[in-house]
């Protein structure tokens, strides 16, 4: 594990000033692109998707363990577990009052620039940024792919997680995780309507 890592951790959990911030900077234009895939424009039209990101970041924070992080790659594991949790809890209450969907909350310029980051990841090698039309097409894209394709995609290129992780969180084998992956990938293709 990084040692910056590790002693932000430390710092954050004992309440040191800045230390906070500067853990989930690195995190945060991940997690907003994650959060926006999973939660689906339903829920995006009651929620603004930074209020849900704020929302799990508040949750890890209220309970960070100096020493429950094994490293990087399991406290964003972490981070994105919350959001994940944030984001079923506020569909299941919106769900539950069978609340009305007010007007489309509009996407800021700061969260623009959030997006790109967090969406790189799943552009292709060619492309080098992404634009704020770009991410709105592969939202759409996302929507549009199965529950698993979605998720395993979400994992590998959101979140970063390796295929022995992903395995484990989805009962399934390595090799089983890759082919799903390969699968996932290409349908997003064919979504956005590249060439395979």
């Amino acid at each position: 594990m990084p040692p910056d890592h590790r002693a932000l951790v430390i710092e954050a959990s004992s309440g040191a000033p800045g230390a906070l911030d500067a853990l989930f900077e690195r995190h945060i234009p991940g997690l907003l692109a994650f959060v926006r895939a999973r939660a689906g424009p339903l829920l995006l039209a009651r929620e603004g998707s930074l209020d849900l990101v704020q929302s799990a970041c508040r949750e890890v924070l209220r309970d960070i363990p100096a020493a429950g992080y094994r490293d990087e790659a399991g406290g964003r594991h972490w981070l994105f577990l919350a959001a994940e949790r944030k984001i079923l809890d506020r569909a299941r209450y919106h769900r539950r009052g069978k609340r009305e969907a007010g007007a489309e909350i509009s996407v800021s310029g700061a969260e623009r620039e959030l997006l790109r980051q967090g969406y790189g990841r799943l552009e292709t090698p060619s492309r080098e940024a992404i634009g704020h039309e770009q991410a709105a097409r592969l939202e759409a894209a996302l929507q549009r792919l199965g529950e698993e394709h979605r998720s395993v995609i979400l994992m590998a290129r959101v979140v970063g997680l390796s295929h022995a992780q992903i395995a484990e969180a989805l009962g399934k084998s390595e090799v089983a995780v890759r082919s799903l992956l390969h699968r996932a990938t290409a349908r997003l293709a064919i979504e956005l309507g590249e060439p395979g």
